[in-house]
């Protein structure tokens, strides 16, 4: 008996089928990664700007220094901003600085910020304020920081 050695065109055919559609499925793959290789960075630039929003916030001393009362109307600029409550309803297009000043490479970025009343800890909605600081990023994505300020 002769064997024969070697593959058949049928064989051969197949075979660079097969390979044809896993080259396909591992380039798309590859193209979904490469295409959200931003994401990443945009991840950490909100979390940075929500980050530094609350602290700067969290900062600010409970009452108005200048009345004592908890939540008067804020100032119409943010660099006189002096207490927590002053930051309810800040709504900046673009991360800014302490001052109001725009920051020009976050431009893209939308910062909203919440402040409200809330019983904690068994503590009373008149002695803590929650802060929560929204960031969204160029690509639509949302980040929540909170946190809470207390009366002390």
């Amino acid at each position: 008996m002769n064997r024969q050695q070697g593959m058949t065109l049928v064989e051969l055919v197949i075979s660079i089928v097969i390979i044809g559609i896993a080259a396909a499925a591992l380039y798309s793959a590859m193209a979904a990664i490469t295409g959200r290789s931003a994401d990443p960075l945009l991840r950490q630039q909100s979390l940075a700007i929500a980050e530094a929003y609350l602290e700067e916030i969290l900062l600010q001393p409970f009452f108005d220094p200048a009345t004592g009362t908890q939540c008067p109307s804020p100032p119409a600029s943010r660099a006189a901003f002096d207490n927590v409550c002053d930051y309810a309803g800040l709504d900046d297009n673009g991360a800014r600085s302490t001052s109001g000043a725009a920051i020009a490479a976050l431009a893209a970025y939308r910062v909203q910020v919440a402040v409200a009343a809330q019983a904690w800890n068994g503590l009373p909605a008149g002695d803590v304020l929650a802060v929560s600081v929204t960031v969204t990023d160029p690509a639509g994505q949302s980040l929540l920081l909170s946190g809470y300020r207390t009366r002390y």
